[in-house]
């Protein structure tokens, strides 16, 4: 287990240059090679690593083939946990990305300023029971038996092995936020859905310690109970320098979101520079909420982005954060005893309560929400949940996408008003008009394919950047529905020819034409295209063979 440190300021250069540090590490990792964080001691003959791929047992047998040991097999993301010897390399259809620490996404418990109660910040009224019915994993540093949540958490499991409660004090604030009963204070303190069920998920110690394997065996058994937890709270900030395609807890996320639990992750406490926004909130397929400000009132005029509240765009260049939700002087549940509690006494609130700022706390409020729109529409799936939250904000002159706000603020009162004729299916935000954008650009596309299958560089650049930004969008999307073999070998081929310096569209080029030409169109001319496309002689040469991995991606420079 590693220790986990509080996210603080920090100093980014610009968004070029963390991309090109970040592709570097990628390339790195996929070529076996730990990460300064994952760097064994000295002595030590073998590596902790995480390796996906082709499937879980298939990863098993790849890692004892080269004198390796399983430490655990996790389903959810196609893979394993292991330790290989040093100096060992798997073969080319497996990723391999090194164990590393994992930050909780906390900024600082205050005593600066005016505390409002999270009911207040939202417009909920005072007492309610909002989500009943609905189940949301807490996966962090534990909950404490309080009386607030009594009856309603059950500890599912303990990954740390240091037994029940909250040693570090992070996950009670988080629980108490979604689903704080407010009964050791007449309801003053209340959490967003008071009706809801916890599922205690401890991945973090009493020193608030904890790593890459740990929490993806935390996913793993949300994986397995996911027909029994509806939401996922993740207020933790992984720093992987890996593209959140290949991130295994990107993936892992992924996997849930596609199993339909919401996963709410933070943007991260390192704003207020853009380009802040920490992972895995970088993925554009979750919900990534951001730190608001309230200034101390009820009123939304002065709402404002919380200064330490991470900003967009990802460096693959993705809008980032959805929305942003009350994070700053908000109170909850202590966890007495704790190392937060003992190391912040001026943030005591009463004898049961404590004040904090943080986007960690700004994602469990939005998990709250979610929960209590879920027990009003429970069919609603996470593309559509994410779609009626992003839709339903609230703005004022401060919160814009260029301040870091997304679609503006968490509005609880028009989200819960929209949700019983909300359609269930709805895809998020930007979705709903994919096919229309899609077919509108169908020629530039089938043009694209044409000219990465005859290697024309000339041709595929002027086409590529012909192609209208809501089509390039959709690019970038749909990688997360390819299979994770195809996601793996793209990223091979292209850190093997050289793409370092390509920034974020090499995703969209590496595997755009075969995304477009294996959808299904209802237009007889491309239909039948896409069926010539997709047979296995293209899959094979255009996927599998030597030839297209040696010549394909290197010459097609960023436009």
């Amino acid at each position: 287990m590693r220790p986990i440190n509080p996210v603080g300021p920090a100093a980014y250069t610009a968004a070029s240059r963390r991309g090109l540090a970040a592709v570097a590490a990628a390339a790195l990792a996929l070529a076996g090679v730990p990460a300064a964080a994952s760097v064994q001691p000295a002595g030590e003959s073998w590596r902790e690593v995480v390796v996906t791929g082709l499937g879980a047992e298939q990863a098993a047998r790849a890692v004892e083939a080269v004198g390796g040991r399983v430490l655990s097999s996790l389903p959810i993301i196609r893979g394993v946990a292991a330790r290989l010897p040093i100096g060992s390399s798997l073969d080319p259809e497996w990723s391999v990305a090194p164990q590393r620490a994992l930050t909780i996404a906390a900024a600082t418990s205050d005593d600066a300023g005016t505390a409002t109660t999270v009911r207040q910040m939202l417009g909920l009224p005072a007492s309610g029971t909002e989500g009943r019915g609905v189940t949301v994993a807490v996966v962090d540093t534990g909950i404490a038996n309080v009386g607030d949540l009594a009856g309603r958490v059950t500890h599912r499991v303990d990954l740390t092995g240091t037994g029940g409660g909250d040693g570090y004090g992070h996950g009670t604030f988080m629980a108490g936020l979604i689903a704080a009963s407010g009964a050791a204070s007449d309801g003053a303190y209340r959490g967003v859905a008071p009706g809801a069920e916890l599922a205690d998920v401890k991945v973090a110690d009493a020193q608030g310690r904890t790593d890459l394997v740990t929490v993806l065996r935390g996913l793993q058994w949300v994986s397995d109970h996911c027909k029994d937890v509806q939401v996922l709270n993740l207020s933790l900030s992984s720093r992987s320098p890996l593209p959140y395609q290949l991130d295994p807890l990107n993936q892992a996320l992924e996997s849930l979101w596609r199993h339909g639990v919401t996963v709410v992750v933070p943007a991260g406490n390192d704003g207020p520079d853009i380009g802040t926004v920490t992972s895995p909130g970088n993925d554009p397929l979750l919900l990534t909420t951001g730190g608001l400000d309230t200034s101390g009132t009820t009123g939304r005029a002065d709402d404002v982005v919380a200064a330490w509240s991470g900003r967009g765009p990802t460096w693959q260049g993705d809008a980032k954060p959805e929305l942003v939700a009350p994070g700053s002087r908000i109170v909850s549940l202590r966890s007495p005893g704790s190392v937060i509690d003992t190391g912040n006494p001026q943030a005591r609130i009463g004898d049961g309560y404590f004040r904090g700022s943080g986007t960690s706390m700004a994602t469990a409020v939005t998990s709250g929400l979610i929960a209590a729109t879920l027990a009003v529409q429970p069919r609603l799936n996470p593309d559509a949940v994410k779609n009626l939250l992003v839709s339903n904000t609230y703005v004022n002159h401060a919160l814009t996408a260029a301040a870091g706000a997304g679609a503006g603020g968490l509005d609880a009162g028009r989200v819960l008003a929209a949700a019983p004729g909300w359609p269930t299916g709805k895809a998020q935000k930007g979705y709903d008009d994919d096919t229309d954008t899609l077919r509108r650009d169908a020629k530039r596309w089938s043009a694209l394919a044409a000219a990465i299958a005859a290697g024309d560089r000339a041709a595929a650049t002027r086409e590529w950047n012909a192609l209208t930004p809501p089509s390039r969008d959709w690019a970038a999307r749909a990688w997360a529905t390819l299979d994770p073999a195809a996601r793996a070998w793209a990223a091979r081929a292209w850190a093997a020819n050289g793409w370092s310096g390509a920034g974020d569209d090499w995703v969209a080029r590496a595997w755009a034409a075969r995304a477009w030409a294996t959808r299904t169109w209802t237009d007889d001319d491309w239909a039948a295209r896409a069926r010539a496309w997709a047979g296995d002689e293209w899959a094979a040469r255009a996927w599998a063979g030597d030839d297209w991995a040696a010549r394909s991606w290197a010459w097609l420079p960023p436009s």
